[in-house]
């Protein structure tokens, strides 16, 4: 027998946005791509997992510009899986601005905004290719392991006390403020909120993002951990008090590290 609570969350499930469920289920997806090894990656010949710190970008580099494009999708796959869940309530507001518009003009909006935003962040991925350029994490890692965990969780625990991340975690904790502000008729408007909205996401995250890097950009542990985290950031009422906490720890942890280092 169907009891009340199940029809209210049936119902609750039939008014979900199309746009909703098809973000969750992209970010789903792409779990599961990264999980079961679907999702191409760069090769090479290095007897390290590519879990470790500094290996898949190694190995990137090392394949040239076949092995930049696999390293892009493969990160690309990565902030569909972690950064979709928590970008829901824009969509899902944004979708409820089209809703004079015929299916196709609203679909045409939303992949935009949607396909921009991708964009934007997979493009992210080159940042830790250019670093690793200029100074192998692989070896750096393997002489100043502590050290180098020590300063990023420094950076990481500075950043998120800062006010630029508050500034930035304030549009991405109020999709209704920002579609006030920023919204754009057209399809060329989509895009232009796609690329503003996903730079204010950058700008919240990015730190969080280079400490992933330097703990592995393959390690699915501290993605999910990261995920997680950001994720919380920006969609309970408690996000801003859970970032200045992760700040805290990070910066204790990073002294802590530097601290074994000088003994």
């Amino acid at each position: 027998m169907t009891t009340r609570k199940t029809e209210q969350q049936i119902l609750t499930i039939r008014q979900l946005p199309l746009i909703a469920i098809v973000m969750y289920v992209l970010a789903l997806g792409a779990w599961i791509a990264i999980l079961w090894r679907w999702v191409p990656m760069p090769g090479g010949k290095m007897d390290m997992r590519m879990s470790d710190p500094g290996v898949p970008e190694a190995m990137a580099i090392g394949q040239g510009p076949i092995g930049v494009v696999l390293y892009l999708l493969m990160w690309g796959t990565m902030m569909v899986a972690m950064m979709y869940p928590s970008t829901v309530p824009l969509f899902r507001l944004y979708n409820g601005t089209l809703q004079d518009l015929s299916r196709p003009a609203k679909a045409a909006r939303l992949s935009a905004l949607l396909g921009v935003y991708t964009l934007v962040w997979t493009l992210t991925g080159l940042i830790p290719l250019a670093v690793n350029a200029l100074v192998p994490l692989v070896s750096l890692v393997s002489n100043h392991g502590p050290l180098l965990i020590g300063g990023v969780l420094l950076l990481l625990g500075g950043y998120q006390l800062s006010p630029y991340k508050y500034q930035c975690l304030d549009k991405c904790r109020s999709p209704f403020g920002f579609l006030m502000t920023y919204h754009r008729s057209g399809i060329r408007g989509a895009a232009s909120m796609g690329l503003r909205f996903s730079l204010f996401c950058v700008g919240c995250c990015w730190a969080l993002f280079a400490f992933m890097v330097v703990a592995g950009s393959m390690n699915i542990l501290w993605m999910a951990i990261i995920a997680l985290v950001l994720s919380l950031e920006r969609t309970v009422s408690w996000g801003p008090q859970l970032a200045k906490a992760v700040g805290i720890v990070a910066g204790v942890s990073g002294v802590l590290f530097i601290a074994v280092m000088m003994v």
